[in-house]
C-alpha cells in the first residue's frame, strides 16, 4: 500500500489520539503550526519540518493553525522493505525507535524533497507499469535528505531503560537482516539470544517489548524474518534451503512450516505468485 495526501486537506482539521499505527509515514510540513506527541516527548512545530512516523514509536496530532502546505504519504512494511537491504538507510531516523524523527531541512533540502512529493504525487495517478519501483526510488532520495538534516529534539530521554532495552533490541533485529551472502545465517535466532546479547532475562526482555511496542519478542522475531523471507523469494535466485540457512533454520522443512504458519502459502507458493505478477 501506497498513499499520498495533500497537508492542507487533512492536517487542519484531523486530531490524531496519541497511538501506534500500522504502517510508516513521511510528513513535510512546508506551512503550518501544529504540537505532536512523539514516543515521551511533546514538540510544537511550525513550517519546514520533515517528520518520520513508524509501527514503533505510538504519536498524536494536534493541529494549531489551519492554513497547512506539503505532503504526507502512508506505506505498508511490503512497500519500504527493499530499503532493509540498503545498510546506510537502515540508520535512517524512520526505522529507529531511538531516532529523531522530527527534522529542520536547509533550504536546498526543501527544495529537493518539495519536487520529490510533487513527483510522488504525479507517480500514484499514473498507469505506468513500474510505478512503485519508482516510487520506492522517490522515498529512498527522501531518506537519504534526512541524513543530512539536525533534528528538533531527541524524543527518548536516556533515563529511560524501558525505551533503551527495545531500542536496542530493535536495532540488533535490523541489522542482522542486511542479508547479502547465502553463505550468512543470521547469528541471534530466538528470544533467548538477542535476551544474552543485550543483557537481560529473557522474560524481562519479552515484558519490555509487550509493554513498548505490543509485541512479544518472539513475534516481533518471526515478523521480521517472515518479511525478510518475503524480500528474498521476491528478489533473490536462491533456492528455499539457501535461504532457510540464511534466516536460521536447520532444515528447509522447519521453514516451509513457519513461512506458511506466518503467510498462509508455503515459501513456493509465495514465489510463483510474485513472479506470475511480474
Amino acid at each position: 500500500m501506497f498513499i499520498i495526501y495533500d497537508n492542507k486537506d487533512y492536517c487542519s482539521v484531523t486530531h490524531l489520539t496519541y497511538a501506534r499505527r500500522d504502517f510508516y509515514k513521511i510528513t513535510f510540513v512546508t506551512k503550518g503550526e501544529g504540537i505532536i506527541m512523539l514516543g515521551d516527548e511533546k514538540v510544537r512545530i511550525k513550517d519546514n519540518v520533515l517528520a518520520l512516523f513508524n509501527p514503533w514509536v505510538p504519536y498524536s496530532w494536534e493541529p494549531v493553525s489551519t492554513d497547512f502546505e506539503g505532503w504526507s504519504c502512508l506505506f505498508t512494511e511490503e512497500f519500504i522493505a527493499p530499503l532493509y537491504k540498503t545498510s546506510v538507510l537502515t540508520k535512517a531516523p524512520l526505522f529507529k525507535i531511538d531516532g529523531n524523527h522530527l527534522l529542520l531541512p536547509e533550504q536546498e533540502s526543501v527544495d529537493v524533497i518539495a519536487k520529490l512529493f510533487s513527483s510522488i504525487n504525479n507517480e500514484v495517478q499514473s498507469t505506468y507499469q513500474h510505478k512503485y519501483e519508482l516510487l520506492l526510488n522517490y522515498v529512498q532520495i527522501i531518506l537519504h535528505e534526512a541524513l543530512k538534516m539536525d533534528p528538533i529534539k531527541a524524543f527518548v530521554p536516556p533515563g529511560t531503560s524501558n525505551a533503551r532495552i527495545t531500542s536496542m533490541f530493535i536495532n540488533m533485529l535490523e541489522e542482522q537482516f542486511t542479508i547479502i551472502d547465502k553463505m550468512q545465517s543470521i547469528p541471534f535466532k530466538n528470544a533467548n539470544e538477542f535476551a544474552d546479547k543485550l543483557a537481560v532475562h529473557a522474560n524481562h526482555l519479552n515484558r519490555v517489548l509487550k509493554e513498548t511496542i505490543g509485541n512479544t519478542t518472539s513475534e516481533l522475531i518471526a515478523k521480521r524474518t517472515s518479511r525478510e523471507a518475503k524480500t528474498l523469494l521476491r528478489h533473490s535466485d536462491w533456492d528455499i534451503s539457501e535461504i532457510a540457512y540464511t534466516l536460521g533454520f536447520e532444515h528447509a522443512s522447519n521453514f516451509n512450516t513457519f513461512f506458511k504458519k506466518q503467510n498462509s502459502l508455503t515459501p513456493n507458493e509465495f514465489r510463483k505468485m510474485q513472479r506470475s505478477a511480474i
